[in-house]
């Protein structure tokens, strides 16, 4: 039956996500399913991994199962992912759905959805949240150039806003050990960078009792893997011995995300948060100190229930002060089985929305000021095979875009080049070296 069945994988959300699928698709590879890229080929199947981090995230999903079934009502469609995990009957109730699988059973996915296929009957697999003890080892390897290393799954910290423990249980791990296998087989790919990612990969350790500076020590060992890019770490956990393994390591980028949430103590005690406005400064000001040029991203939540107009000036005071190289702004999103859902005075939809553009404005601003910097400067570029009118992309080691004219032969390597300039998109333009 397998051989005959066709596949079709749809990722929302993160980058611990995209990892998954792509774990999920060679599984379903390797037992004879057909993977397709395109839902115009006709796919039997239909596989969501969904999430839930914001009520658009829901909806998002929502919309798509909606499509499938009305574009290809005699596929079978199964969900996974955070939304299944956290409103399993409310998407088995969306017509066209037959099978919804929390996250504690994802890696049975495989064998999960032939039964679905032979039996033709809805289910819903462990969708309780106590129940979310396993780890699902996984790594994308869909792209010739990048690859998303899981390394940690799960959550101990229950900021007030968050759903993520709920969904994904707590902070679990495999062993240093596992995860440099798993490394030494993406280098056999020829894959040339690795983004480290998981849900709190500074707490790397939790199950296993190993710290994340012996993860990436271990990691940074490994032949082949010529670039490594930390994900996302809490400024709590970003150490000194990190930041000084990581800033003298010839392999891991001068590329940090680092996320804020709120620029006061007020907000982000409301949100459960484990450090102060003031931490968070110094833990900023050290990475920049750290390397020439390093790239610093911060996630930053507007509109949190109680914050003020002041508190929003607070915020954007701050950020403009440390000069990120990028924002990621999220306006506050209400959800379900959260203390901050019980919050009293509740900001307005509309100013949510508006502190979030002026948010985008200033890191615009802030992202092309970064980029400029590089203007008549050599970098290093590792290509990738996109191409479009001609021309391909890279990144340098700090995470600047560069576009070049295409050439085949390049991708996959990492090339020198001159930085002519820098488009208003923050994308800069390059010629070899």
């Amino acid at each position: 039956m397998e051989e005959n069945k066709k596949v079709l994988f749809h990722t929302l959300g993160c980058k611990l996500n995209f990892s998954e699928t792509s774990t999920l698709a060679r599984e379903f590879e390797e037992n004879g399913f057909k993977r397709i890229r395109y839902a115009r080929d006709g796919a039997d199947i239909h596989v969501i991994n969904s999430c839930s981090v914001t009520d658009n995230a829901d909806k998002k999903c929502r919309y798509l199962i909606r499509k499938i079934h009305r574009d290809n009502p005699n596929a079978i469609i199964a969900v996974t992912g955070c939304y299944a995990q956290l409103k399993p009957q409310e998407i088995s109730e969306i017509e066209g759905v037959d099978i919804v699988i929390g996250n504690n059973l994802k890696g049975d996915l495989v064998s999960l959805v032939k039964g679905i296929a032979l039996k033709g009957d809805k289910s819903i697999f462990s969708c309780d949240s106590s129940e979310i003890t396993n780890f699902f080892a996984s790594f994308s390897s869909g792209d010739r150039t990048r690859a998303f290393l899981k390394v940690q799954d799960g959550c101990n910290y229950h900021c007030s806003y968050c759903t993520i423990p709920l969904a994904r249980g707590n902070s679990r791990n495999v062993s240093i050990e596992e995860i440099v296998r798993q490394a030494n087989e993406i280098a056999q790919k020829e894959i040339k960078e690795i983004v480290i990612t998981g849900v709190n990969i500074g707490d790397f350790g939790q199950t296993t009792d190993e710290k994340f500076i012996d993860l990436i020590k271990a990691l940074d060992k490994v032949d082949g893997i010529e670039r490594y890019r930390i994900s996302s770490i809490e400024p709590n956990l970003l150490t000194d011995e990190i930041l000084d393994f990581t800033s003298n390591s010839q392999k891991f980028q001068p590329h940090y995300h680092i996320p804020l949430q709120a620029g006061t103590n007020e907000i982000l005690k409301q949100m459960r948060r484990r450090y102060t406005v003031e931490l968070f400064s110094e833990k900023i000001k050290a990475v920049k100190k750290s390397e020439e040029g390093v790239f610093v991203g911060i996630d930053v939540i507007v509109g949190f229930p109680g914050e003020t107009d002041e508190h929003f000036e607070q915020t954007y005071k701050l950020l403009d002060e440390l000069k990120p190289s990028f924002l990621h702004i999220f306006p506050y999103s209400e959800r379900a089985n959260t203390p901050a859902i019980d919050f009293s005075n509740s900001v307005d939809v509309h100013e949510r929305h508006n502190r979030v553009t002026r948010l985008t404005a200033l890191s615009d601003r802030l992202h092309k000021e970064f980029c400029d910097r590089f203007i008549g400067r050599e970098v290093k570029v590792l290509v990738e095979g996109f191409k479009k009118g001609g021309i391909m992309y890279g990144y340098t080691s700090n995470y600047v875009k560069v576009e070049l004219p295409y050439k085949k032969e390049l991708v996959n390597t990492i090339v020198s080049v001159m930085i002519n300039s820098v488009g208003d998109n923050a994308v800069a333009q390059g010629e070899l070296v």
